[in-house]
């Protein structure tokens, strides 16, 4: 199990150049951990792939948990902006629609998705920044999905009931115990329950 590092907290990049390198680096750790899983991939190898020092990578990841976790966060925000949501949907369907792209975009590279949730677990134990940062940030583009402009305790727990759901799905998918018709299906089902009366 690769392990949470001291307490201090990352550097986060501030210039152009530094941004760039960040962004490299978790590039690389996405293709590196695609291929190897968490257990396998090496901090030194991460920084080889991405052209930086080691020092460097520790500076802006101080462990490898850090860094998957970090990973899981670049991923959602990647792909809140470029997935494709169906015009005129209903919130459910959205949800929905949103959802079920996730999960055929993770299942595509099952040890990067894999590497990324252990990490985020890890992080939550921790109680690490990146994991309640990837809480809230993936909570957002599902509430932003189903159009909740009203912060209430009702539509947050909407919202946190929905993704608990669609993880639980995916970890399914992702070790096998459950085919793609069948995680379609449970979150059709879960997105209809959740958001069919917003």
């Amino acid at each position: 199990m690769p392990r949470i590092a001291e307490s201090r907290p990352a550097a986060e990049p501030s210039s152009a150049e530094q941004k760039e390198r960040h962004r490299r680096i978790l590039r690389a750790a996405s293709r590196l951990g695609a291929e190897h899983g968490l257990e396998q991939v090496q901090m030194h190898d991460v920084a080889k792939a991405a052209g930086v020092a080691i020092a460097t990578l520790y500076r802006y990841f101080p462990s490898k948990t850090h860094l998957f976790a970090s990973v899981m966060n670049y991923q959602v925000e990647r792909f809140s902006l470029t997935g494709s949501l169906p015009e005129g949907a209903s919130p459910a369907q959205a949800v929905e629609s949103l959802l079920v792209q996730m999960t055929h975009e993770m299942a595509r590279r099952p040890k990067l998705s894999l590497a990324m949730i252990q990490a985020n677990n890890q992080a939550q134990m921790a109680a690490a920044p990146a994991a309640a940062i990837n809480d809230a940030v993936f909570q957002k583009v599902v509430a932003d999905t189903a159009g909740l402009a009203d912060e209430s305790e009702e539509n947050e727990r909407r919202v946190r009931l929905i993704v608990h759901c669609w993880y639980g799905v995916l970890v399914s998918v992702l070790n096998g115990r459950m085919g793609m018709d069948e995680a379609e299906g449970d979150i059709r089902m879960a997105a209809g329950l959740l958001f069919a009366d917003r």
